[in-house]
């Protein structure tokens, strides 16, 4: 089994141990156990993780200029409305912070380490991740990418908690980050401000509720290698849409509605062909079939490599079923079943046992002595 950097030492975050008087009022308020003030990101493999919302619904711009639009979309009874701040909407380039921030606390979370909505992290770690070069143009850009995050609000009906009795219909504005600072160097002698030392940012709610019922899907890593916008559009509905299924198919007016591109159909439809003989996307191939649809197809081989890169090493435990997949996830409601399956097939390839007559039986062995607390 491959070894694991260890990660570095984490700064250790006091907490008060006095309770707030709203507090004792707001039981919702009360601290939680598996919290902390602030996370610092520090895991140096951690998978590149999306949020399941973000994936299905249009929320980020498409443009490479500041985009001053107020965006509105509607679908299937979900309602959103994206509104920007002097300094644009938020780019889906700007969104790789979020899912820098999602992957360290995911993985964190899966290591059984406390978590916070306040998570501090150095901006060369972060450009490093998510394959972004390291010069002085880069981490300016990164303050104009914090501003674009912060700035931006969204008002939308899509509920992250559906009321108990579906009578109610609930509306909610936030924005992508709450707050974000920047620690530098002082300026040198010549008046260039130094680089910077760490970033502090503060997830929505919103959001960190999406990390805390691990509403995510891991992405390939070949997604930041992505530079046109559409194409990193495109492959989060193929991921979401698709997963490891044989395929998904969509018509082109759907698509266009639910990629968020502002370009006309017949432009879109342009792009889209242009995209299909560029064949650039990881894990999927697009493929055009007549009455404007366009299927979506896992590449061969993607199973595997998806396990593989979830650190499954244990293959000679053969693989599992979608059903077996399914049946975890409803033992294990909130896990990651793929981060389980991971430390399964790891804990199995180190215990030196031999192989298993029923993988799957034992996966969802494992699974339940997870949630019993006995794994």
């Amino acid at each position: 089994m491959a070894s694991v950097p260890a990660p570095r030492p984490v700064p250790k975050s006091g907490r008060s141990s006095k309770t707030s008087a709203s507090s004792e009022t707001r039981p919702d308020l009360v601290a939680d156990p598996e919290e902390t003030d602030f996370f610092v990101c520090d895991i140096f493999d951690a998978l590149p993780k999306d949020d399941l919302a973000t994936m299905e619904h249009p929320v980020f711009s498409l443009s490479t200029r500041p985009d001053l639009r107020v965006l509105n979309y509607v679908h299937n009874g979900v309602e959103i409305e994206v509104t920007p701040s002097v300094k644009g909407l938020a780019t889906i380039h700007d969104k790789d912070i979020l899912i820098y921030c999602i992957s360290q606390l995911i993985a964190a979370s899966n290591q059984g380490r406390p978590i916070s909505r306040t998570v501090t992290l150095t901006a060369h770690d972060l450009l490093q991740a998510t394959g972004r070069e390291t010069s002085g143009d880069a981490y300016r850009r990164l303050t104009a990418a914090f501003q674009r995050l912060a700035g931006t609000r969204i008002t939308t009906n899509m509920a992250d908690v559906e009321t108990k009795d579906g009578t109610c219909e609930v509306t909610t504005g936030f924005g992508l980050i709450e707050t974000w600072r920047v620690v530098r160097r002082t300026k040198d002698k010549t008046g260039r401000a130094g680089r910077m030392v760490s970033v502090s940012v503060v997830l929505s709610d919103w959001l960190y509720r999406a990390v805390r019922s691990k509403s995510v899907l891991t992405i390939d890593r070949g997604y930041f290698r992505l530079r046109k916008p559409l194409e990193r559009r495109i492959y989060e509905l193929a991921r979401k849409h698709c997963g490891r299924q044989d395929g998904w198919r969509v018509s082109l007016e759907v698509l266009h509605l639910k990629s968020g591109s502002a370009s006309p159909r017949r432009v879109f439809r342009r792009m889209i062909r242009d995209m299909i003989q560029a064949d650039a996307l990881p894990d999927y191939e697009l493929i055009e079939e007549p009455g404007d649809k366009l299927r979506v197809t896992p590449r061969p081989g993607l199973i595997e490599r998806s396990r593989l890169r979830e650190g499954t090493l244990g293959a000679a435990l053969g693989a599992l079923t979608p059903d077996t997949l399914e049946a975890a996830r409803a033992l294990a409601p909130g896990h990651d079943v793929y981060a389980l399956e991971s430390r399964w097939r790891g804990y199995w390839a180190a215990s030196g046992r031999p192989v298993v007559r029923s993988a799957d039986k034992a996966f969802l062995g494992y699974v339940r002595a997870v949630v019993s607390g006995q794994g």
